[in-house]
């Protein structure tokens, strides 16, 4: 089950949307499930012509609103959606009732015990998922805490797969990267663009970082390749760089301004800390030669260090899967750095697919290892430009993202085991020397295992979705 959180400033507006037709006559039977108060007493009456009369439950919701004035907040609707799975069966309306309060319990927004939480509603209008709406003011006249809500409402909805044996969806661990907004993606479509910023831009970083011992280096190779970099500096320690934002020349909103993205913003581990903490784990870097033979010498030297860092993958996985920790991030830098080498796309794509994979829950820096240091070691080498034997080496990053994947399988990280079998697929495309790719059986991973029954306009949306649910839209501009 996936959960989407949103926010906006009118429950009037939302509430007719989700008692219309919706935009393609999708909506169907549209009720109350469960709510704050028992939903018949919350159910919009009927009016004689057939239409609703939303007036006393939008009353009834922005009471607390008005109790709580200014102190509330600038976006004061909560909307969150929450949708099965299209091989899950068909929930009934008290089984989603029981999913709405799981989501609103484990929020902290309205505990079902708690007669003082906010007031809310959840609207089903077909089939596979319901709305749940609420107001952001607690009926005792205080401000309720939304902090990680996205959060919650992913654990919440991981507690209902389990409870009703639905299809598991992964953990929200924040591996994912950010996902384009709405606004982003039409304005991709509007102008042409092969690809949305934000995804270009992403790239861009992650193959710089990969090629970097410092920040300076860097912040070089984005100006080599067009990206423009705006430094944030320290007030406290003057000529000292805390942060980092890149845009593309050509992304600007209405105003004409260029559009900014933070490193945070495009990856929880592409903020300048995480980089600078990594780069400082081995720093040392060696120039690329120009010559034949120290070409040769570099791409062996690679090549050696993926086949190191597959066996400690594979002896990690049948041992302590922790103690190769680093190694999926040195292979995502050889990914990009070897597709940025040899322009293959589909080894943007092996790269693009294999993103998530690389990243620890949370963006913490893994420990490094031996295998890891070597790998990022040679990969800095190689991204100074020696290109050589695409073949043999595209065969040896396709075994160890295969590794990899083991790896992600045996630490029950199935949104990231996913992520490097996605990337194996894609290698396999492009090399035949690459072999088959690797699969992942569904015994691989937990299964869902049936319990009792407990008793238990809008912008800014972030979905709390795992493995289940299909990627974002992606489209970025002709920025290679």
């Amino acid at each position: 089950m996936i959960g989407k959180v949103m926010r906006g400033r009118r429950v009037g507006g939302l509430l007719y949307y989700l008692y219309g037709s919706g935009r393609a006559n999708e909506h169907v039977n549209p009720h109350i499930v469960a709510g704050w108060r028992h939903p018949s007493e919350l159910e919009p009456a009927l009016r004689p012509e057939g239409g609703r009369d939303f007036r006393n439950l939008i009353g009834l919701l922005n009471q607390p609103l008005a109790a709580l004035g200014e102190r509330g907040y600038a976006e004061p609707v909560w909307h969150c959606v929450a949708r099965a799975a299209r091989q899950d069966r068909i929930l009934s309306d008290d089984e989603w009732a029981q999913v709405a309060q799981e989501i609103m319990t484990l929020t902290g927004l309205a505990l079902a015990d708690d007669d003082n939480g906010v007031r809310w509603v959840a609207v089903r209008h077909a089939d596979d998922h319901i709305h749940i709406v609420a107001t952001l003011a607690r009926q005792d006249g205080t401000k309720p805490r939304t902090w990680n809500d996205f959060y919650r409402v992913r654990e919440a909805c991981q507690a209902v797969e389990r409870r009703y044996g639905l299809r598991l969806t992964a953990p929200g661990d924040r591996t994912a990267a950010r996902r384009p907004t709405r606004s982003e993606t039409e304005q991709t479509r509007r102008r042409g663009w092969d690809e949305v910023p934000r995804t270009v831009l992403r790239r861009h970083v992650v193959t710089a970082a990969a090629g970097a011992a410092s920040e300076e280096e860097f912040f070089r190779s984005l100006d080599a390749v067009g990206v423009l970099v705006r430094q944030r500096m320290s007030q406290r320690n003057p000529g000292e760089v805390t942060g980092y934002a890149v845009a593309l020349p050509e992304h600007r909103n209405r105003a004409g301004e260029l559009v900014w993205f933070g490193g945070g913003r495009l990856a929880a581990d592409l903020t300048l800390p995480k980089l600078c903490a990594r780069w400082s784990s081995g720093s040392d870097h060696h120039p690329g030669g120009t010559g034949a033979d120290e070409r040769r010498e570099i791409w062996e030297l690679v090549t050696t260090a993926a086949r190191q860092a597959a066996a400690q993958l594979r002896e990690a996985t049948a041992g302590e899967p922790g103690g190769a920790a680093d190694v999926p991030g040195a292979t995502s830098n050889l990914l990009h750095v070897a597709a940025r080498l040899l322009k293959d796309r589909r080894l943007h794509n092996a790269a693009e697919a294999f993103d998530r994979a690389a990243r620890e829950p949370y963006a913490r820096i893994p420990p490094p290892t031996r295998a890891g240091l070597e790998l990022r070691r040679a990969v800095r080498r190689l991204a100074a430009g020696a290109r050589g034997p695409a073949g043999s080496l595209i065969a040896d990053i396709a075994a160890l993202v295969a590794a990899v994947a083991e790896l992600r399988t045996a630490q029950g990280r199935m949104a990231q085991a996913v992520a490097a079998r996605a990337a194996a697929q894609q290698l396999a495309v492009a090399s035949p020397a690459a072999g088959a790719p690797v699969r992942l059986a569904a015994a691989d991973f937990p299964q869902p295992v049936a319990r009792p029954l407990g008793a238990e306009s809008v912008r800014n949306s972030r979905s709390s979705g795992g493995a289940a649910g299909p990627p974002a839209p992606s489209a970025s501009p002709r920025h290679r």
